[in-house]
Formats: structure tokens, sequence, C-alpha cells
């Protein structure tokens, strides 16, 4: 089994950020333990839709980084980590995706 660092290693390769928002979406359904919190969610949702223009990629590393955090913490980073090692290439936002 992964350790969160491995995972965490993995998607630094390639200059990687998060996963496409779509991907992305589909991630945080798989964390277990999701709840509503006031007006919002924990663990917060990814930042997509109107987040994702008004974000930094700073600000969506460290946000999918919490996710994963979250998975690890909630006993699921095995099936998270099975999750993005499926992603194509393609299915990731990288750094020089906007270059």
């Amino acid at each position: 089994m992964e350790t969160l660092q491995q995972v965490l290693q993995q998607i630094d390769r390639d200059g990687r950020v998060c996963p496409q928002p779509n991907h992305w979406n589909a991630l945080w359904e798989l964390l277990p333990d999701r709840q509503r919190e006031g007006a919002g969610w924990q663990p917060p949702l990814p930042l997509i839709l109107a987040a994702w223009w008004h974000t930094t990629d700073t600000e969506k590393l460290e946000r999918f980084e919490l996710h994963l955090r979250w998975a690890e913490t909630h006993g699921a980073l095995a099936k998270i980590s099975a999750y993005l090692n499926a992603l194509e290439p393609g299915d990731w936002y990288t750094v020089s995706a906007h270059d």
C-alpha cells in the first residue's frame, strides 16, 4: 500500500497540480465520511466550476492535498491512489497546461 508521501511524490511528477475538474469531482465523491457543514462541506469541495477560474495553482494543489490527507485519515488512501493511477495524462491539470 502506498503512503501519502508516495502518492504526493507521484502527483508532483510532470508538474501535476490536480485532476481536471470532472475527475477531481469524481475523486471527491469517493472520499468517505463527507458531510454538510453549514453552507459548505467537510472536506471542502474541489475548486471546480467558478472556483476553478478564480483560484491559483497553489490553491488548487493545497485543496487537492487536503483531499488526499482526508483519504488517508479516513482509511481510503488505497482506493484514491488506485483512482489516480488509472487517470490518463490528459486527465490531469498541470503547471504547463496553461503556458
